[in-house]
């Protein structure tokens, strides 16, 4: 039976998912299959194992503020060992940063393109109402700075175009519900009212009941932490079931979307920084 990984074997697989990783972020195809495959080979491990070293590097990036590959669910529990391993491989591996910081900072490219919205939204992913306390995070987990997922959460133009999608979207909602008079009266309440509503939208359940949207926007996967305001969490828990945050994930590339009602501290398991609800 195998056992701990050496830093030989650590070091191998820390390398393996960052050229992963930049090939994702520059929108190059790769096959985790045959990458698994080689690396199998090469340090002798099973396939189920380097999956999991793979999602534990995934849990070490979203901590340290970068994105993580997609379709490598972040799983905690891992080896300081490995965690000292990515930090010291992104020191060097700076085409990374460099990728991040130039996503993250992106302007939006309006889209002409035909959204299918039909198709866009999603389950919300198991876990999001977590047991775990992710406030009481040990303390030689850095949360480096800068923290790439969070600038990103505060760029504005995408913050807006994610607004203006979810717009379309909601009238696409009522409007295929048979619902149009409602569908005319949805209100961005972030333009015409400011942002110190606690939410963005105001649109309506078929009961004609009010929902109220707060959208939360990013270019990267399904597990990506997102950022809340004290304000935003104050007005979740005053509006209870109609307040519904709308997850919009993987936007420009290929939009999906996940909603969670009710208040976010009910829902997320939130870390005082501003507040970052992580999933899982």
């Amino acid at each position: 039976m195998p056992g701990e990984w050496t830093l030989v074997e650590v070091e191998a697989i820390v390398s393996d998912y960052l050229d992963m990783l930049e090939m994702e972020l520059k929108g190059q195809r790769f096959s985790k299959i045959e990458y698994n495959r080689k690396l199998q080979s090469q340090i002798g491990r099973s396939k189920g194992s380097i999956e999991f070293k793979h999602a534990n590097i995934s849990a070490i990036l979203i901590e340290e503020g970068f994105p993580y590959i997609d379709g490598y669910k972040p799983r905690s529990n891992y080896q300081e060992l490995l965690r000292d391993a990515v930090l010291r491989r992104l020191e060097f591996h700076k085409e990374i940063e460099s990728l991040t910081i130039e996503i993250v900072n992106k302007q939006p490219d309006p889209s002409t393109k035909k959204i299918d919205f039909a198709s866009i939204l999603v389950a919300p992913p198991a876990g999001t109402a977590s047991t775990r306390d992710f406030s009481k995070l040990p303390s030689w987990k850095s949360n480096r700075n800068p923290n790439y997922l969070a600038i990103e959460a505060s760029n504005r133009s995408l913050g807006a175009e994610g607004e203006k999608f979810i717009m379309e979207y909601e009238h696409y909602r009522l409007w295929i519900s048979g619902l149009k008079s409602l569908a005319e009266r949805i209100d961005r309440v972030s333009v015409s009212q400011g942002d110190h509503v606690g939410y963005d939208i105001q649109s309506f359940d078929p009961d004609g009941r009010p929902r109220r949207i707060e959208v939360k926007t990013t270019r990267f996967g399904l597990m990506t932490p997102f950022f809340a305001s004290a304000n935003e969490v104050e007005t979740s828990k005053r509006f209870g079931d109609e307040y519904h945050l709308y997850r919009l994930f993987k936007f420009e590339k290929s939009p999906k979307l996940f909603i969670v009602n009710g208040s976010l501290r009910d829902r997320f398991k939130l870390k005082p920084i501003q507040f970052q609800a992580r999933i899982g």
